[in-house]
């Protein structure tokens, strides 16, 4: 697969390769009114001032396998920060090795998306902090018993008072939730694309360059766009061709959970493509490993056309420059337990 994608990709740059440093102004132009580069600051959040201390301990609450019910599963658990935001299967395990519904998407650059989870149910990093917690099938615990954890342990407590100053009793299940969000926001990896974009004519290679311009002219771009190039928009999945049960199972009808209506059936908001290179299986069923194979698929179902290997391989290029430089992030020493903190269950707790 690696000598043919090189071959085809040679050919392919060989008749495609932009000739002038016009027709590249041009290519950027063009780009700059569908795309956004990364900010090169953490962005603000509504209702949630960040600060540094806000930052450590969201950091903390990330990574502390504590805040589940078991004690064994954290955030990082499904978006591993080592592995592309995400855990690379295609669906997460969670409370009791329990498998999940849909694939795990990642944290990073998760701050830019319009809603999060595929489906759209979270309006905000906030409120998707507080789901996976009390999801039987992931985290399977309580906001009470997080709260009568972090209690538990002096020094969350002096960390939430640093985060929440001026506020009577700081260690509530929102605030947990603002903490994650903030740790979060600062998780942005700026790719060569962002250079590109920025006017580093040399970020990108001409075989992406090539591919960028497919990946606009084929129409790729009307969903996967903006900052995050998706992740701003629900689609039917199978708009023009319905894809077979291995990438769309029957029983998962996406945003109809939601809104229950009938025409947001199979309906998933459009992935952000950031780092997707590096967050194999693809589609909200992780059915699909190859992403060569996930461009043609997408071609099929979503464009009604066949594209050639010459296209998916030049695609598939452009989509490589968005793999970006994840935040050094050091492992947090967490605070200890004390006589006071909940034992781990294996059973999912219900008060």
């Amino acid at each position: 697969m690696k000598s043919l994608r090189k071959s085809v990709l040679a050919a392919t740059v060989a008749a495609l390769a932009l000739a002038s440093s016009a027709q590249a102004d041009e290519l950027r132009d063009a780009a700059l009114e569908i795309f956004k580069p990364l900010p090169s600051t953490t962005p603000a959040v509504n209702d949630n001032p960040i600060t540094p201390e806000k930052i450590d301990l969201g950091k903390a609450l990330f990574f502390d396998p504590r805040m589940s019910a078991s004690g064994v599963f954290s955030c990082n658990s499904c978006h591993n920060l080592a592995t592309g935001g995400d855990d690379n299967l295609e669906t997460s395990i969670g409370h009791g090795w329990q498998k999940g519904p849909r694939n795990a998407p990642t944290a990073l650059n998760a701050v830019f998306n319009e809603a999060q989870f595929w489906d759209g149910r979270a309006d905000d990093l906030k409120a998707q902090a507080k789901g996976p917690v009390q999801a039987g099938v992931e985290m399977a615990n309580t906001p009470d018993n997080v709260l009568a954890t972090l209690n538990s342990m002096p020094q969350y407590v002096e960390w939430f008072k640093a985060s929440f100053p001026g506020e009577a009793d700081p260690v509530t299940f929102d605030n947990f939730a603002k903490a994650i969000e903030a740790f979060e926001a600062t998780l942005l990896t700026p790719a060569p694309f962002d250079a590109w974009l920025n006017g580093d004519d040399a970020a990108m290679s001409d075989a992406q360059k090539v591919g960028l311009k497919l990946f606009m002219d084929k129409g790729c771009a009307s969903c996967h766009s903006g900052i995050n190039l998706g992740g701003n928009g629900y689609y039917p999945f199978g708009l023009v061709q319905k894809p077979g049960a291995d990438a769309l199972p029957e029983g998962d009808k996406g945003r109809f959970a939601v809104t229950a209506t009938a025409d947001d059936s199979y309906v998933f908001r459009a992935a952000p493509l950031r780092n997707i290179a590096v967050t194999a299986p693809y589609f909200h069923s992780g059915k699909v490993w190859d992403l060569t194979e996930a461009v043609a698929v997408m071609g099929t179902s979503q464009l009604g056309e066949e594209l050639t290997d010459e296209d998916t391989v030049a695609i598939t290029a452009f989509l490589e420059s968005l793999t970006g430089k994840v935040p050094e992030v050091v492992y947090p020493i967490l605070p200890p337990e004390t006589a006071a903190t909940p034992r781990p269950t294996g059973e999912v707790i219900t008060k």
